[in-house]
């Protein structure tokens, strides 16, 4: 993946860097190192049992019937998959019932 480029800019004569330069391209001054960050910590795992997993598809579920009152093509196929749901409930009644 190439860097972007303008990550930083030099404080000497202002012209855009590279993030990982350790020299000016222009003025040739060096650059101050970048603070090594380290990445956040997993959260620590808790059972959550059936409650916790619910709660958290009750969740999504909204955002996805959220986001398909404003965006058309995400409630063309929720609509969709509905009515091919209903069809093979009618398609399965019918062989049974037959």
């Amino acid at each position: 993946m190439s860097e972007p480029e303008i990550a930083r800019r030099c404080a000497y004569c202002g012209v855009s860097v590279r993030q990982y330069a350790m020299f000016c391209p222009q003025c040739g001054k060096a650059m101050p190192e970048l603070p090594v960050t380290m990445p956040p910590p997993p959260p620590p795992a808790t059972p959550q049992g059936v409650r916790g997993r619910v709660g958290k598809l009750r969740k999504v579920s909204s955002v996805v019937i959220d986001q398909a009152a404003y965006d058309p093509s995400l409630r063309f196929l929720l609509v969709a998959a509905a009515l091919f749901l209903l069809f093979v409930i009618l398609l399965i009644l019918s062989k049974v019932l037959s």
